[in-house]
């Protein structure tokens, strides 16, 4: 094994020390392209050893800003040390029991506090104090599969309505709602039967839905469930129009459609509200969680209200959803959720977005910043005005360069999802950077000048 640089804290900003990728991360990443699938999506070489906070640090010593929290997942920040502790004192006790066919306490500890902040109304008719029934799972895809299965079980209805630009997940069910990238679904086929996609966001399109799709080919009262991102994570960080989220909660109810929100990215703090669907006001049927979850552990969640909740015993598992270390980490984050970091989150997106529009005001080829919380993105434009990836893919490279973690997401978009615990002064740091690059050659170089055809990497 190649040893490690461990320092005792890492610095707050990016701290350079080799030319990138260095000599340890270039031979890891050599032996991992020797055995792991190339399926795999790697946008620079960057091969973590540790972190803490929004800072990560390489196998050579080298610090970055983390602006990408391991997509959206390590909400309280890496390695945060209440979420570490009680991983470390829930592990000594019990590693894995199976909460499908036992009980252990985190497990439903975790449950009650997620049941009891679900934005349900008030169960009617059923013998529970709580708004919500809870299944655990291990990701954003195994949540959204158990929510089309579990949206076809109670209604008895088998067509689902999604959306384009909408990434749900990529395996089968959680694929066939997917409408993001042509590759994610390419080769795969049949997928699961029975999903339309229309287009995201816009009243235009539920006009289309309604009178258009209703009254043809897509019988309203043959269609289980309607699934939407409040605002979609991988087509683009796309907030919708004004009433869109509103107008799919009185339709649903029009015609005994089911509205199952998917918070896997959007969820647990991000936009300064626990759910973002609770910005708009609307009480969905069914949510579905992951990612920020448990902090970097496996989790996933489905939250639906309790008189949907009623598949019998065997009808639907898990071997290791709801693991008793994950809900330990789970509940940890909860609480450090809503201590401060939901109100931080609110604060330094306020903050970054006021930066990124400073810099659209001065980079004309940047759009304006959207989103909400610290769930922002902005587009990258050509010179006539129009997306342009390649200028997206270049900065974000150049950027890595310089000790910043950036993703793309949408068509042209860079997105903006640090952990929660950012602070004012790396934002500051994040933006001078992208005012660098912004005001470097970047535009001018060619992209196979900026990054080689071949990269060593």
């Amino acid at each position: 094994m190649l040893s490690i640089p461990v320092s005792l804290n890492l610095p707050r900003v990016p701290h350079l020390v080799t030319s990138l990728p260095g000599p340890r991360a270039l031979a890891i990443v050599e032996r991992d392209r020797a055995v792991t699938s190339p399926s795999y999506t790697r946008d620079y070489p960057l091969v973590v050893a540790r972190g803490q906070g929004c800072m990560v640090e390489d196998v050579d010593g080298n610090v970055f800003l983390d602006m990408t929290a391991g997509i959206a997942v390590t909400a309280t920040g890496h390695a945060h040390p209440e979420v570490v502790r009680a991983i470390q004192e829930q592990s000594a006790r019990l590693l894995h029991m199976s909460g499908t066919d036992f009980y252990y306490e985190p497990m439903v500890e975790l449950a009650e506090q997620l049941a009891i902040r679900a934005p349900f109304p008030n169960p009617q008719n059923v013998k529970t104090a709580y708004p919500a029934r809870v299944f655990f799972t291990n990701s954003g895809a195994e949540s959204n599969e158990g929510a089309i299965k579990l949206a076809r079980y109670y209604t008895k209805r088998s067509l689902i309505v999604a959306f384009l630009g909408a990434f749900h997940g990529r395996t089968y069910g959680a694929m066939s709602l997917t409408g993001s990238k042509a590759v994610q679904r390419a080769n795969f086929g049949p997928l699961v039967p029975g999903v339309t996609h229309i287009p995201y966001g816009t009243h235009a399109s539920l006009d289309y839905l309604e009178k258009q799709l209703f009254a043809t080919i897509l019988p309203p009262q043959e269609v289980a469930a309607i699934v939407v991102e409040p605002i979609q994570g991988e087509g683009g960080y796309i907030v919708p129009e004004d009433g869109f989220l509103q107008r799919i909660r009185e339709m649903c109810d029009r015609y005994g459609i089911l509205m199952v929100v998917d918070e896997v990215q959007s969820g647990m703090g991000r936009t300064g509200r626990l759910f973002a669907i609770e910005h708009w006001g609307v009480m969905p049927d069914i949510i579905t969680t992951a990612k920020g979850i448990a902090s970097g552990l496996p989790l996933g969640a489905i939250l639906a209200r309790p008189e949907l909740m009623t598949w019998p015993p065997g009808s639907h598992a898990t071997t290791f959803g709801g693991n008793p270390v994950a809900c330990a980490a789970g509940i940890a984050t909860l609480q450090l959720l809503e201590s401060n970091l939901m109100a931080n989150a609110s604060q330094m997106g306020e903050l970054l977005q006021a930066g990124l529009t400073r810099l659209h005001e001065r980079f004309s080829r940047m759009s304006l910043p959207r989103g909400k919380g610290l769930m922002v993105a902005v587009d990258l434009l050509d010179e006539e005005g129009n997306l342009d990836h390649k200028l997206r893919d270049r900065i974000i490279q150049e950027a890595f360069l310089r000790g910043l973690l950036l993703l793309g997401c949408g068509k042209a978009a860079i997105r903006f999802c640090p952990p929660l615990v950012i602070d004012s002064h790396q934002i500051q740091i994040a933006l001078q950077i992208i005012s660098e690059i912004l005001s470097s050659r970047t535009y001018a170089l060619k992209p196979e000048t900026l990054i080689p055809p071949n990269p060593p990497f």
